[in-house]
């Protein structure tokens, strides 16, 4: 039953519940709410559904059921896909036994008599663990794209920018990268050099932690007996790099005296050693960071304007988290299964809640503080930062419908390339239906075709 990672996210709920009218009911809720909904009489019906190729993206199940009952077919469910949200229905005096199917793996239960908004409400929070799911194993699988695989995310900036590193990779040209401290400037600059297909090394230096004193030797590098201590040739960063991908973080700390040499190696793509006369050709891509204005400090005589100019031929623009908090619940669930792996405990899973305070803070440390908090989120510590353990109101229930139902929809509208009437029979709306929530979210379905 385990989807292939490539196929279309499954989007159907499937129903088991022995009661026809109990049945009609739940379907008819589920219908209205926006749900592609198909329902069985038993627990026999739905494996034979499976077993025929549907693919269900959450199972609602009464446990008390004809032949098979509702744990034993949880358990197969389980046995066949333990990733599917399996809802429980239960009688009044079967909570303590859902509980321990919870244990077990059973997503949630619902006790009866419930409400069609209780059902619905359920089925949506179980829809969207199943999304962030699929979504993290599929960008795990795809092997053949890390561009994925180190930028993630879906927000149109970062899609944007993805496509942009596909385009220039290829091509050499040297690449300046702007952004906030915590942005991720260090992964763009890999992600350049792995879709480039040089053989050589990536190399990372930071320029705003060197000693001026040493800085030269180190990137350049120096001739036996160039400064006191020197007693062996050293090979500087550059010379280190060649064929491969230089990334000098923090460019703007680069003092001013050494711009110039700079300057000349990416003029002729030579290098000369501290000490040396000989001039040493390389093939270097360099891949400059910078979390200041360039433009500005060369204005302001802090950084030599013929580097500034030399290097603003292919500028990347990384936006803050807090201009992408959409992606928030991708990188929380790639982040926790990072730190899960490494610390040998499970992936913990979040509410509705700690989504909507993660979503309501500004993230200052961007990126690099959302990973420092979904590591403190898997040890079971407190989160850390003062506004997201303090009091922050989470969203109301119809804000976070809202914003379940725009992601819903943005991701069929991913999956087919666009195409709203494929989303439209992938939803399960009518196509008129579809275009209303289009307008209502602001989403243009044209960001989303292939080009």
């Amino acid at each position: 039953m385990t989807e292939p990672l490539t196929d279309a996210f499954p989007q159907s709920i499937h129903l088991v519940e022995d009661d026809p009218i109990v049945r009609r009911g739940s379907e008819q809720a589920l219908r209205l709410a926006g749900f592609a909904v198909r329902g069985h009489p038993d627990a026999e019906s739905l494996l034979d559904a499976i077993a025929d190729g549907e693919r269900p993206a959450v199972v609602v199940s009464d446990v008390r059921l004809p032949g098979r009952d509702g744990l034993a077919l949880l358990r197969e469910l389980l046995a066949l896909d333990r990733a599917l949200p399996v809802i429980l229905v239960t009688g009044h005096g079967d909570v303590t036994m859902a509980v321990g199917a919870m244990r077990d793996g059973a997503y949630d239960f619902i006790e009866k008599p419930f409400t069609s908004e209780r059902l619905v409400e359920q089925v949506r929070r179980a829809l969207e663990k199943r999304r962030l799911a699929w979504e993290n194993q599929r960008l795990r699988a795809r092997l053949g794209e890390p561009l994925e695989q180190l930028l993630i995310g879906q927000n149109p900036a970062i899609v944007a920018l993805r496509q942009t590193i596909a385009a220039v990779a290829p091509v050499g040209i040297d690449v300046l990268v702007n952004g906030e401290t915590g942005c991720g400037k260090d992964v763009v600059a890999r992600a350049l050099h792995v879709a480039s297909g040089r053989k050589g090394q990536f190399v990372a230096l930071n320029c705003g932690a060197l000693p001026e004193n040493i800085f030269e030797a180190e990137v350049f590098g120096a001739e036996a007996g160039a400064y006191t201590g020197a007693a062996k040739r050293r090979i500087g960063k550059i010379e280190y790099a060649d064929g491969g991908t230089l990334f000098l973080d923090e460019i703007e700390s680069m003092p001013l005296a050494l711009q110039v040499k700079l300057l000349r190696v990416i003029q002729d793509r030579k290098v000369e050693r501290l000490g040396g006369n000989a001039a040493i050709a390389v093939d270097v891509r360099i891949v400059a960071a910078s979390k200041a204005d360039l433009k500005a400090e060369s204005d302001a005589g802090r950084f030599r304007a013929d580097l500034y100019h030399r290097l603003n031929v292919v500028v990347l623009d990384l936006p803050p988290l807090r201009e992408r908090k959409d992606d928030i619940a991708l990188l929380m669930g790639h982040f926790l299964f990072d730190a899960a792996q490494r610390f040998g405990r499970p992936a913990p899973g979040w509410s509705a809640g700690d989504l909507a305070r993660w979503q309501a803070y500004d993230w200052p440390g961007n990126v690099r503080e959302l990973k420092n908090v979904a590591e403190r989120f898997c040890l079971g510590l407190p989160e850390g930062t003062p506004k997201l353990a303090g009091d922050i109101a989470p969203a109301t229930l119809a804000v976070q419908v809202d914003r379940a139902e725009k992601r819903i929809i943005e991701g069929a509208l991913r999956d087919t390339g666009g195409q709203v009437t494929r989303a439209a029979e992938a939803l399960g709306l009518p196509r008129k239906t579809l275009y209303d929530k289009l307008a209502r979210h602001g989403i243009d379905p044209d960001a989303f075709r292939q080009s």
